[in-house]
């Protein structure tokens, strides 16, 4: 049912596995690895068609250009004005919602779970219309509040799958032990699930800030102007009417690149044990 570890496989396959693997890897980070190359080369390689050789010569003036020539400090600016709103709003959303979900049998409960989960099935690229009205009617269209306000109402149904989930797995011999002490529902949720939430929260904040850092469909949709899109949108500004600027395209995306791989890392810990807590006994 489940694969076998490597070390008890055929030799002839451990030598398969050795080989297919740093080959497989090399492939996966070809195109990024293309992407820092043309952020190292000057304009003059691209402009002669060197497009996939090595530079004549390292030009790390590019990022500096990427700064001085575009406003992406503002882009990356706007882009924390959306995603840090929207991690803290969904997760505290999906907090409660999950311990309400996990821990209180209602009538509806499963017919409410499965409306947040549902949700996740939607397509999104149906609700561009609909939601671009409703912020125009709402006076929120090309504003950052807007764009943080539909991520967290869309991404709420997706966290509180995650933390339902999660919560269910925690001893409810606990919740029932603070009960018996009298201590109120509040209390409960404060002081006992959520310091046991802390890897949940943890490793769903990395994963909302990446989804909302990277998105690029509704920052299109919901921002026009270079006073309210996040930086992949930004991005595209970069490139002049007449002239490609893909050495500074690329060096912008290396540098947007960098907040979540950063938080990743800083997180990695509690990362890691978010997801795998409960996957062994």
């Amino acid at each position: 049912m489940f694969p076998r570890p490597i070390d008890q496989v055929s030799p002839a396959v451990r030598i398969a596995y050795k080989l297919a693997l740093p080959v497989a890897l090399i492939l996966w980070l070809l195109p990024l690895l293309g992407v820092a190359m043309t952020s190292l080369k000057p304009a003059s390689d691209l402009a002669r068609g060197n497009y996939f050789g090595w530079p004549s010569h390292l030009a790390f003036s590019n990022y500096a250009d990427v700064f001085r020539n575009s406003p992406i400090a503002h882009y990356i600016w706007n882009s924390f004005r959306v995603t840090i709103p929207t991690v803290i709003g969904a997760v505290a959303l999906s907090c409660m919602t999950g311990f309400a979900l996990a821990i209180y049998k209602f009538r509806f409960n499963l017919l409410v779970f499965f409306v947040f989960v549902a949700g996740n099935f939607v397509p999104f690229q149906i609700l561009m219309v609909p939601v671009r009205d409703l912020t125009l009617h709402m006076g929120l269209y090309n504003t950052t509040t807007g764009l943080a306000l539909f991520h967290i109402a869309f991404q709420t149904g997706f966290c509180t799958l995650f933390m339902r989930n999660f919560i269910k797995a925690l001893p409810n011999e606990l919740i029932e032990a603070a009960r018996v002490e009298g201590v109120s529902e509040v209390q409960i949720f404060w002081y006992v699930v959520l310091p046991l939430m802390r890897p949940a929260i943890a490793a769903l904040s990395v994963l909302v800030f990446t989804f909302i850092w990277n998105d690029y469909f509704w920052a299109t949709v919901l921002t026009t102007g270079s006073s309210t899109q996040p930086v992949t949108a930004g991005l595209y500004s970069l490139n002049g009417q007449w002239v490609a600027q893909w050495q500074l395209v690329s060096a912008g995306s290396i540098v947007a690149a960098l907040p979540p791989v950063l938080m990743f890392f800083a997180m990695q810990r509690h990362f890691i044990a978010g997801l795998t807590l409960g996957a062994v006994k």
